[in-house]
């Protein structure tokens, strides 16, 4: 079986009871908001990953202020030529502040549009459940930084 493991870091941006939120384009056309972030390269500290990724995909410069917590989720699928492939993606959560730039839209990136919403509209929108996470770490804190969310899929 194939394996392959993502690491990621994401940012909860809240101001004014507003969260800033990036839409992510899926490869089959699907559009989904989700929290700034992504990918980490090899040999960047995450920190680093995260400012990065917040101010490609909305151009905001940002500080981490906070690590609310990890998640992991796991996907299996059925290679083209051959098994079945297990994926993993382990998603590293901040909390971030804006410390400059201006909100833009990223082009030629996973994501087409950054917006801010207010919390409680965040329940209506069509979104990844990395949001529900990000923002249920940013509420309770919890001290292992893990969502009760995912404490079914993890175990």
């Amino acid at each position: 079986m194939q394996q392959e493991l993502r690491v990621a870091a994401y940012a909860v941006c809240v101001r004014d009871d507003e969260i800033l939120l990036a839409r992510w384009v899926a490869k089959d056309g699907a559009r989904r908001w989700t929290l700034p972030g992504g990918g980490m390269d090899h040999g960047e500290d995450p920190v680093h990953t995260v400012a990065r990724e917040v101010e490609e995909e909305t151009g905001y410069l940002t500080e981490p202020t906070a690590l609310l917590g990890i998640d992991s989720i796991r996907r299996s699928w059925l290679r083209r030529l051959g098994g079945p492939g297990d994926w993993q993606g382990l998603r590293i959560i901040y909390e971030a502040r804006i410390t400059g730039g201006a909100l833009r839209n990223e082009e030629g990136g996973s994501t087409d549009l950054a917006a801010w919403h207010p919390l409680d509209s965040v329940p209506s929108l069509t979104r990844v459940e990395l949001v529900d996470i990000g923002l249920q770490l940013w509420r309770d804190r919890p001290p292992l930084g893990r969502s009760h969310l995912t404490e079914h899929e993890n175990g």
